[in-house]
Parts: structure tokens; C-alpha cells; sequence
């Protein structure tokens, strides 16, 4: 094979066929970076020549140029492709974690969209013509949607949580109850957290049960604060006492130097339990109790970007925003806007919230899904005779952490192939089509809940299906 390194076409000579051209206009790169593209692969085949392992076309052949391209080609796709790609999520879990969380409202997205393609008063006062604050962008929002007297916006719950330990208990005792020491995605744990915060972790009652006066006889002159975390991620039953908010607010209300914080986790800004969704707090409702101050996600029930909302009394929200820590943890103009976005959206009332995805769809009831499920069905079949498919009762998922123990009612679109296996389809539509269309697989059939999906993406939807059993189909 040594003898045949002789015949492999010179850079320069490449660079005069037509390929080499398009494929440089196709990709929108200049020929510099093409060059060095088709030098390197050119060098991986020298390599291979050299060791005996080629196991191509023949140097110096019409079909070696053609094999030659093609890798160059594929090598252009790998590089110049995004890595995060829109991708249809037909799991019916709405807060998929693997999946982005929060599909943003469209008020939202055209916030975004003005804001990133241009310059903005991030931190400019208008009226005043002079530096501002980018805190104010949103403070006024969520104090109004939660009664607070101050808020600000950090990158994510997490971080919330750990810049009120660090700025507001640093070196000093924080009461928590053993049932409430949380661990959320990432074996990330409030008890971990609160150590590399500084704060000082004492933990009262059991598991499965605490009481008022755990709290009371924990307390010293060392306590700074009394915690309290919302167990979005799970749910104990059985024999079980946990101590209500009014309670503990009345407790560090009796010590003028306890701070009171709840960790609300979710963040729902809408009552789901008035449609017998869950048990989740509305922020509103915890602030009116009288707490100091409050955290909770964007990205989970309240439907927005991933980020970590703070509120509560403004002489604490002062301290947090004149923390070090402030700055390091903040949002980019982008996260500003999106939060922006979805906080008009709740401002406007209830027909401007249910246009945030979120909301949408764990509204949607279970007599829609049926009606949208039968539809994708009928249309499904009368464009291929390639699937059977039926409908079935069954539940989805909230997802994200979130209302563990909630089973929202649907109906799920059970597809079954004459061609192929339930794990190959599935994997055609992940891998071979744009977007990539996710479901689940059980017993050998593809489970489809249009919970989670558009209008518009059920027609990408039906396509996908229809091209990957002709596909097949010509394969057979």
C-alpha cells in the first residue's frame, strides 16, 4: 500500500476541483479553514497507507476524489453543526430535565430576540441618562405577582440558595428539620451546600417527623436563621408532622435576630390546585404569612428561563445585592429578558398565563388529548399503511423535580411498525430526522403523548413517521 501514498492528489490540486468550492460556499467558511480540513484528512490516510490499514478507494481514482469529499463533507457537518438542536418532546413529561425544562411563552421569546439583536438599558438609566441597575429589570414584577418589598435574580435556585446562606448566616447556625435536607439533580445537596456556604447546619427531628418544639429547644445565640425547604422532589406519606410556616414565621418573630427562609424549590406563581393539580404553594400565599425572605426556580412552574428568584424584605434583599457573591451569580441580559417575558405574561391575567407553555399543558385536559389523539391517529394511518396505532388512557409526568406524586391524566398515541422494531423507529426518529422526535418504548410499541407537543409539531411528527417507513419500505 506504501507505493500508492505517491498518488494522493496535492492540496493545491484539490483545491481547484469544484467540490473544494462548494462545499466552501455551502458551509460559509473561507478557503484557509477548508484547507486545513482537507489537509488533515489527507494526513489520517497518508497514515493509514503507510501502517497497511487503508482500507478505501484507490489512490489516484475517480472514486478515491469521491470518497475523499464525502469524508470532507462529513467533517464539515460534524464542526459547523450547533450541538444543542430543537428536539420534539413527545414524552409527555412537561419539565423534562434531559430536555430543557421550560418551553418559553412567545412574549418571552420576542423579548429575548429584541433584546440579543440589539443594545439595551441592561444598566442605564434613561431618564436619567446614567448608570443603573440590571435588578430593576424584574424587581418590580415579582413584587407585584408576589407581594414581596424586594427582589433580585440570580442563575438558578442553587445559587439563590447558597448566596442567602453565605450573605445572611455565614459562620452561624442554621435550623433545618432532618425531613426537609433535600437532594436535587446532580447529587447537589442542601446540606452540602449550606457547608461550602459557611453556614453552621443544625438539624432537628427525624425523617418522617418534626415538631414546633424541635425548632424552639435548637435555638441559641448562635442561630441566625431557621430554614425551611419545600420537598418538591418527593413526597413522604404515612406517619408523618412537619411544621407549618405560620408557625415557624411566629418563632423567628420571637428572636428579632432569627431570619426566617423558605425554599419554595418549584416557584409557582398560579394556583394549580384550584384545577386539583397538586398541593404546590403559591408564592404570594407563602410572603403573606409573613416570611422574611423566599427562593424558588424560573425554570420549573413558573415556565420561564432557568434562573434563582429571590424576594422578601428589602432590607435583606439590600444585603444579597450588595454581596460579592451578587455579581458573580447574576444573569446575562437574555435571562433578564426571558424573565421579563413570562412575568408580563402573568400580570395580564389568566388568559395571557395559559399561553405559557407550562401552564398550557398541565391544564390540558384529558377529553382535548383525546380528541387531539384521535386526529393524529386518523391522519397517521390514512398516510401510511406502514403502522397501526391506537389510543389509551394512561398519565404524564410534571417532571423537573416537581409535584412527584402528580399523575396528570392523557391519552397516549401507542404506535406499533410492520417493518420495523419499536426500538428502531424510535431510534430513526432521535438520529435521522430534524428535529430529533423523543417518545418511549413499551413492549416492542412507541408511545407518542401530544401533551407536550404542538400543533405544528404533529404535522413534523406525521412526516417523520411516514418518510422512515418508506425509507423502509425500499430497504426491504
Amino acid at each position: 500500500m506504501k507505493e500508492f501514498v505517491r498518488y494522493i492528489p496535492p492540496i493545491h490540486e484539490l483545491q481547484r476541483d469544484a467540490r473544494f468550492s462548494t462545499l466552501t460556499q455551502t458551509y460559509g467558511i473561507d478557503t484557509t479553514e477548508m484547507s486545513t480540513i482537507l489537509k488533515n484528512i489527507v494526513s489520517t490516510i497518508r497514515e493509514q497507507l503507510l501502517n497497511g490499514c487503508w482500507e478505501g478507494e484507490t489512490p489516484g481514482s475517480q472514486p478515491f476524489l469521491e470518497e475523499l469529499f464525502q469524508q470532507t463533507e462529513y467533517e464539515l457537518a460534524q464542526a459547523y453543526q450547533f450541538t444543542i438542536k430543537r428536539v420534539i418532546n413527545a414524552t409527555g413529561t412537561i419539565l423534562h430535565t434531559n430536555l430543557g425544562r421550560a418551553r418559553l411563552s412567545q412574549n418571552a421569546m420576542d423579548h429575548v430576540i429584541q433584546t440579543a439583536q440589539n443594545y439595551s438599558n441592561l444598566e442605564y438609566k434613561l431618564a436619567e441618562g446614567e448608570r443603573g441597575s440590571r435588578h430593576v429589570h424584574v424587581e418590580e414584577l415579582i413584587k407585584r405577582l408576589t407581594g414581596a418589598e424586594a427582589a433580585m435574580v440570580v442563575n438558578n435556585n442553587a445559587a439563590a440558595v447558597y448566596l442567602i446562606l453565605r450573605a445572611l448566616a455565614f459562620q452561624k447556625e442554621v435550623i433545618v428539620s432532618r425531613g426537609q435536607l433535600v437532594e436535587i439533580g446532580g447529587s447537589f445537596r442542601i446540606s452540602s451546600i449550606m457547608e461550602e456556604s459557611g453556614a453552621k447546619l443544625v438539624e432537628v427531628g427525624t425523617t418522617n417527623k418534626t415538631h414546633l418544639y424541635d425548632f424552639e429547644h435548637a435555638v441559641t445565640e448562635d442561630t441566625a436563621m431557621i430554614m425551611k425547604v419545600h420537598t418538591s422532589n418527593f413526597k413522604v406519606i404515612g406517619f408523618t408532622k412537619s411544621v407549618e410556616t405560620s408557625d415557624l414565621v411566629d418563632l423567628a418573630n420571637q428572636h428579632p435576630s432569627i431570619i426566617f427562609y423558605e425554599d419554595l424549590g418549584s416557584g409557582a406563581l398560579y394556583d394549580f390546585s384550584q384545577h386539583e393539580i397538586g398541593e404546590e404553594p403559591v408564592v404570594s400565599d407563602v410572603i403573606k404569612q409573613g416570611v422574611d425572605i423566599v427562593s424558588f426556580s424560573g425554570d420549573k412552574l413558573l415556565g420561564g428561563p432557568q434562573a434563582g428568584i429571590i424576594a422578601g424584605k428589602k432590607v435583606l434583599i439590600d444585603q444579597l445585592k450588595k454581596h460579592q457573591l451578587a455579581r458573580v451569580l447574576r444573569v446575562d441580559k437574555m435571562t433578564l429578558a426571558a424573565l421579563e417575558g413570562t412575568l408580563l405574561d402573568y400580570s395580564k391575567g389568566k388568559d395571557a398565563i395559559q399561553t405559557i407553555p407550562v401552564v398550557r399543558d398541565l391544564l390540558a385536559t384529558k377529553k382535548e388529548l383525546q380528541i387531539r389523539t384521535d386526529q393524529f391517529i386518523d391522519r397517521l394511518t390514512q398516510q401510511s399503511s406502514g403502522y397501526t396505532a391506537t389510543s389509551r388512557e394512561a398519565t404524564s409526568q410534571v417532571g423537573g423535580g416537581t409535584m412527584p406524586d402528580v399523575e396528570l391524566p392523557t391519552v397516549i398515541v401507542h404506535i406499533k411498525s410492520v417493518s420495523m422494531s419499536a426500538e428502531t423507529l424510535a431510534n430513526c426518529l432521535r438520529t435521522e430526522n430534524a428535529p430529533p422526535i423523543v417518545g418511549r418504548i413499551q413492549k416492542d410499541e412507541l408511545l407518542l403523548d401530544l401533551r407536550t407537543v404542538t400543533v405544528e409539531e404533529e404535522d413534523m411528527m406525521i412526516h417523520a413517521l411516514v418518510s422512515i417507513d418508506r425509507m423502509m419500505s425500499k430497504k426491504l
